[in-house]
């Protein structure tokens, strides 16, 4: 049995804003948990200032993450997701790339706005948990 997401009558709609309220993942599954992606390239270099390239980058590379498990993105059942300096501007490109990605079925996210991450030409990065049934 795949998971199961849930957006409860009585909370607002999440999904245009890039996620969903609940998720269920049956007893027996295997989660893969993928540590804080960034948008580099193979050789670990940010591939661009540019805020909504970084997280479509950092996508990508959660892609690349969850092929090496034999995964994709539909396997994804919660997102970690960390912002610097947030501000309402930056939902859009996340939105966007979350839409792309999972259309009207997003995981859970919690989004954290951050002062700082790892390098200080970083400015998105995302933490995701996948299931394996």
């Amino acid at each position: 049995m795949a998971h199961d997401i849930v957006n409860p009558d009585g909370l607002h709609d999440p999904v245009p804003f890039g996620y969903s309220h609940t998720v269920a993942v049956p007893a027996g599954t295997d989660l893969v948990l993928i540590a804080g992606q960034y948008g580099s390239g193979p050789d670990g270099a940010v591939v661009s200032a540019d805020f909504g390239e970084q997280v479509e980058q950092t996508f990508r590379n959660i892609g690349v993450a969850l092929a090496a498990h034999g995964l994709d993105l539909g396997h994804v059942v919660r997102l970690r997701t960390y912002v610097v300096d947030h501000d309402m501007s930056k939902l859009g490109p996340i939105a966007a790339a979350v839409q792309e990605g999972w259309g009207a079925k997003p995981p859970v996210q919690t989004l954290i706005g951050v002062a700082a991450l790892a390098a200080p030409d970083v400015l998105f990065e995302v933490e995701a948990v996948a299931a394996r049934p």
